[in-house]
C-alpha cells in the first residue's frame, strides 16, 4: 500500500492542500474524493503533519465503515472510533457496555495521549461531558504492595459509575467480600481481582467472570470511570439543589393539576436520592445542570488537531433529524411529567460549531454551498469508484487496454502474499499480465501488492486505478476468526446463575434457599462461603470452592418448592425414585442414539472452488459466531454418520445464511434439500433469499405452500420426483405423501417447536437416513437440554451483525384501524 500512498501524495492538490494546513489556513473544502481515497487521504493527512485528526461522519454506521477502512490501514493504536448512541431515547433509556466502553477508552485517549486519528458520528460531537480536567483527575491506579483506604476506594468506584454487586458478573460492577475486591472495568476483557492483606494490596490478578477462575497476574492496574460524569457526593448535592430549583420553575409552567403531582412525584424521588448520596438509575437526563457540564468533545481533541468534516450536506442532514428526535422525546416526556423544562439533552449543533478551535476540512463529493459553512478556498480531485467486474475477465481486460493507453499505475489488492499467488494465477488463465513486485508500472501491467480496501477508485488526471477483490470477484475472501474461548454449552449454562433468593439443590442435602455469599473466620482464616438455608432453623455454609456441588432449581410454574430438612430423608428418596426414572429413559436413548450412530447415511465431500467462490459471493461480513457454526455442519455433513444437529440464535443474527451455505454443499454433491417452514410469510421470505443468494448459481428452487396454484404445486411435486428441483421451500405441505423426493440429502427444519405433535411424527419418517439442521430462536426445554448433554449436536450463533439494531418490543393501545 506504500507506493500507492506515495502516488497519491505526489498529486499537486493533495501537496498544496498540506502546505496550506502547515501554514495555518483553515476551512477548506475539498470534493471528489470516493471509495477507499478517502481512508488513504485521511491517513496522509493525519501522518504528513504528525497531528492528530478527527473525522465526523454523519452517522454510526458511516463512522464504523470509515473505522474499519482506516483499520486496514493504520495500527490499532493510532485509530480510535468514539461510539455514540443516535438514538436520543435509547440513549437515556439503556447503555450498551460496548458503545460505553468505546466512548470512555476514546475519551481519554484523547485526553491524556491526544495523537493518531479519531472518528466520530456527528452526534458525539454533541454529547454533554464532564470537563477536562475533572476527567483527568478520576480515576484510580493501584499496584501490589501498596497501601490503600478501602473506604475512599469504594467511594471512588461509586462516583465512577461502577455499581456494587455481590459478585461480579458484568462490565461496570464490583464487589468487596472481606480482603477481597473485584472490579469488572468496562475497558478490560476480564474482570481484576484486588487481594488485600489488611490495608496493603497482596496481588492483583484477572480472573473469569463465568467460573471466579485466576486468568492472569498483574504488577499494577489503571481503572478508568464506567460513566462520563463522575458522581460525588458533593457533586450530588449541588445538581439536586439546581434540579429543586428547576422543577419550582416547571410546576408554574403546568396548568394540569394530575401531571404537576406526577411530575412532583418523579422528579422528588430523584432529588431525594441525591441528597441521600445515591445515583438514580435517571441521573443521565440530570446532566445539564452539573457545574462541570459545559464541555463537548472538541474540548478534548488537541488545540493543534484537525477537525474533517466528512460529506457536511449530510452530516447537517442527520442533525436535523437527531434534534427533530429528541424535541419529540423531550415533549413526550414532559407530557409524561418525567422530565424538566430545563433540560438539556444534548450540544446544539450551532454551539459546536462555535466553539470548535481547531482547523478544520470539509468533505463533499460534489461542489455545493452549505447554510452555517464559511468556504475559504476549494479543492477539486477527480475520483470516481472503481467499477465491478465480478469476474468477467473479458471486461477487465478490455479496461487494462484503456489504462495501458493511458499510461495509468494499475494495482490490484490482494490480502495475502498466498492471495497475491492465487490471483496471479486465475489472471494468467485468461492471458493477463499480472506482476507481484509492488513497483508501480505506466504500460498496463496490473501490479499485485498486499493490502485492503472496503472499495478501489481511480484518479483520472493522476493516471492511478486501484481494484479490489470485491470489484474484481463476485465477492471478497474473509478472514477467518479465532475460536471462542466459551463452548456452545457453556454460553447456555448462564441460565443457571444464582442469585439471593433463588432456590438451589445441593447434590446432598438437596432443595434449599440462597441467601448470598459470606465471609466467615475459621480459625484465623477468612474464606468465602454460600449462605444456604434449609427447613426450619437449618444453615448450610459451603465452602465458594465447592460451588460446583450447586445447581439452580428449575421448574414450571410459579409455585415454590419445598424445602428439604438437613439430615433428613426425603432427598433420598427423592434421588432413589429420579435414578430409577432416569434409568428407563437412558435405556431408550441409548437404543435410540445407537441405531442412529448404527446407520449410515451420505458423506458428503470436502469444500471445492464452487462452494468457496459462493460464500465469498455473501455481501456480508460474517460473525465469528457464523463462521465457527458453519464449519461444525459442514463436518457434520462430511460424515458418514447423519447429522442431527441444532442451530441456536436470535432474530436476524445469520441462521439462515448458514442453512443456505449447507443447502448449496447439499446441491453441489447431487443431493436435494428441503427446508422446512412453519408460516407461508415465512417461506415466501426463504424463497426469495434463497432465488437471491443461487441467481448465479445453477440450483433451482421452488415454494411449496397452499397459496402456490394448483398447477405450480403440480410442477414442484413432479421436479422433485424427477429430480429436476434441487431446493424447496414449503410448510407442513412437504410433509404431505404426494411429496417423494428422487434424492433428499438435507432437511432444514425452522423452528421445529411450532409444528403439532402429527407433524413430528411425519417429521421422524422423513429424517431416516438424511442428514437433518433444525434452525431456532427459542429452543423448547427437551431439545435444549438434549443438545447440552451431548445427544444432539449444538451449534450457537449469539454475536450480532455489524449495525444490527436490538429488537425493541412496544405495548401500545389498540388501534382498531391497525392490523398485525
Amino acid at each position: 500500500m506504500g507506493v500507492i500512498e506515495q502516488l497519491f501524495l505526489e498529486e499537486k492538490e493533495i501537496q498544496g492542500l498540506l502546505n496550506d494546513l502547515e501554514d495555518g489556513r483553515d476551512q477548506q473544502l475539498i470534493t471528489g474524493l470516493a471509495g477507499g481515497s478517502k481512508a488513504i487521504f485521511f491517513k496522509l493527512i493525519q501522518q504528513s503533519l504528525t497531528r492528530p485528526v478527527l473525522i465526523v461522519s454523519p452517522n454510526m454506521l458511516q463512522a464504523q465503515r470509515t473505522y474499519e477502512d482506516l483499520s486496514k490501514l493504520v495500527d490499532d493504536e493510532h485509530i480510535h472510533l468514539y461510539t455514540a448512541e443516535e438514538l436520543v431515547a435509547a440513549d437515556f433509556s439503556f447503555a450498551s457496555y460496548e458503545l460505553r466502553a468505546g466512548r470512555i477508552d476514546t475519551l481519554d485517549h484523547m485526553a491524556r495521549v491526544g495523537s493518531g486519528i479519531y472518528i466520530t458520528p456527528v452526534a458525539g460531537l454533541r454529547k454533554l461531558l464532564p470537563s477536562k480536567k475533572r476527567w483527568l483527575t478520576h480515576y484510580v491506579t493501584a499496584s501490589t504492595d501498596e497501601e490503600i483506604d478501602i473506604g475512599v476506594w469504594l467511594e471512588n468506584l461509586v462516583a465512577m459509575g461502577y455499581i456494587r454487586k455481590d459478585l461480579v458478573s458484568a462490565p461496570g460492577e464490583f464487589a468487596l467480600r472481606g480482603g477481597i475486591l473485584d472490579i469488572y472495568p468496562l475497558t478490560m476483557a476480564e474482570p481484576v481481582r484486588i487481594e488485600l492483606f489488611d490495608t496493603t494490596i497482596d496481588s492483583i490478578r484477572t480472573f473469569s467472570a463465568e467460573d471466579q477462575r485466576s486468568t492472569g497476574k498483574l504488577e499494577s492496574i489503571t481503572l478508568l470511570p464506567a460513566t462520563e460524569f463522575i458522581w460525588t457526593p458533593e457533586e450530588l448535592q449541588q445538581v439536586s439543589q439546581k434540579v429543586e430549583q428547576a422543577l419550582g420553575e416547571s410546576l408554574t409552567k403546568i396548568k394540569s393539576e394530575e401531571l404537576q403531582q406526577q411530575l412532583l412525584m418523579t422528579i422528588m424521588q430523584d432529588i431525594s436520592m441525591m441528597k441521600d448520596g445515591i445515583v438514580p438509575d435517571t441521573i443521565k437526563k440530570y446532566a445539564s445542570f452539573s457545574s462541570g457540564a459545559n464541555t463537548m468533545l472538541t474540548d478534548y481533541f488537541p488545540a493543534n488537531g484537525v477537525i474533517i468534516f466528512d460529506e457536511l450536506g449530510r452530516i447537517q442532514e442527520s442533525v436535523a433529524t437527531l434534534e427533530s428526535e429528541e424535541q419529540e422525546y423531550q415533549l413526550a416526556m414532559l407530557e409524561d411529567g418525567k422530565m424538566l423544562h430545563d433540560t438539556k439533552l444534548a450540544w446544539k449543533y450551532e454551539q459546536v460549531l462555535e466553539n470548535v478551535k481547531q482547523q478544520q476540512l470539509y468533505l463533499s463529493l460534489f461542489t455545493r454551498s452549505v447554510p452555517g459553512f464559511t468556504i475559504k478556498k476549494s479543492i477539486s480531485i477527480s475520483c470516481k469508484p472503481m467499477q465491478q467486474f465480478h469476474g468477467q475477465m473479458p471486461l477487465l481486460k478490455s479496461e487494462i487496454e484503456r489504462w495501458r493507453l493511458g499510461n495509468y499505475n494499475v494495482f490490484l489488492l490482494a490480502s495475502s502474499t498466498e492471495r497475491m499467488k492465487t490471483i496471479q494465477d486465475i489472471l494468467r488463465e485468461y492471458d493477463i499480465e499480472a506482476a507481484i513486485d509492488g513497483k508501480p508500472s505506466k504500460d498496463g501491467v496490473l501490479s499485485i501488492i498486499e493490502g485492503d480496501l472496503s472499495v478501489g477508485f481511480e484518479l483520472p488526471f493522476q493516471k492511478l486505478a486501484v481494484i479490489t477483490d470485491a470489484e474484481l470477484f463476485t465477492g471478497k475472501p474473509k478472514r477467518k476468526a479465532r475460536p471462542p474461548k466459551l463452548t456452545n454449552a457453556e454460553r447456555i449454562k448462564s441460565y443457571s446463575e444464582i442469585k439471593p433468593g433463588d432456590h438451589i439443590v445441593h447434590v446432598h442435602h438437596g432443595i434449599g434457599k440462597y441467601y448470598g455469599v459470606v465471609t466467615l473466620d475459621v480459625k484465623g482464616i477468612q474464606k468465602d462461603y454460600l449462605d444456604i438455608r434449609y427447613r426450619g432453623e437449618d444453615k448450610l455454609f459451603v465452602p465458594a470452592d465447592q460451588i460446583d456441588l450447586i445447581q439452580k432449581y428449575v421448574a414450571t410454574g410459579e409455585k415454590e418448592p419445598k424445602l428439604h430438612k438437613l439430615g433428613g430423608t426425603d432427598w433420598v428418596k427423592t434421588k432413589r425414585k429420579v435414578t430409577a426414572a432416569i434409568q428407563d429413559i437412558a435405556d431408550d436413548l441409548i437404543k435410540l442414539y445407537a441405531r442412529r450412530e448404527a446407520e449410515k447415511g451420505f458423506a458428503f465431500s470436502e469444500d471445492d472452488d464452487l462452494q468457496r467462490s459462493f460464500e465469498n459471493a455473501f455481501p456480508y461480513e460474517e460473525t465469528q459466531d457464523q463462521l465457527q457454526s458453519i464449519e461444525e455442519i459442514k463436518k457434520d455433513m462430511e460424515r458418514i454418520r447423519p447429522m442431527d444437529r441444532l442451530l441456536c440464535g436470535d432474530v436476524g443474527y445469520g441462521k439462515t445464511e448458514v442453512a443456505i451455505r449447507a443447502a448449496f454443499k447439499a446441491v453441489t454433491n447431487g443431493k436435494q434439500v428441503a427446508f422446512l417452514v412453519p408460516t407461508t410469510i415465512l417461506a415466501q421470505q426463504h424463497y426469495e433469499t434463497m432465488k437471491e443468494r443461487f441467481a448465479d448459481y445453477p440450483v433451482t428452487v421452488s415454494l411449496l405452500n397452499r397459496f402456490r396454484t394448483k398447477k405450480e404445486q403440480d410442477e414442484t411435486i413432479k421436479g422433485l420426483k424427477a429430480g429436476t428441483v434441487d431446493v424447496v421451500i414449503g410448510t407442513h405441505r412437504l410433509l404431505s405423501k404426494d411429496v417423494v423426493y428422487q434424492d433428499l440429502g438435507l432437511l432444514v427444519v425452522d423452528e421445529e417447536q411450532r409444528f403439532g405433535v402429527t407433524h413430528k411424527e411425519k417429521l421422524k419418517q422423513l429424517k431416516n437416513n438424511v442428514d437433518v439442521l433444525t434452525l431456532t430462536a427459542t429452543p423448547i426445554p427437551r431439545t435444549l437440554h438434549m443438545s447440552m448433554v451431548g445427544v444432539r449436536d449444538l451449534s450457537v450463533i449469539e454475536t450480532p451483525p455489524a449495525n444490527r439494531f436490538p429488537v425493541q418490543t412496544y405495548v401500545m393501545e389498540h388501534n382498531g384501524g391497525t392490523r398485525s
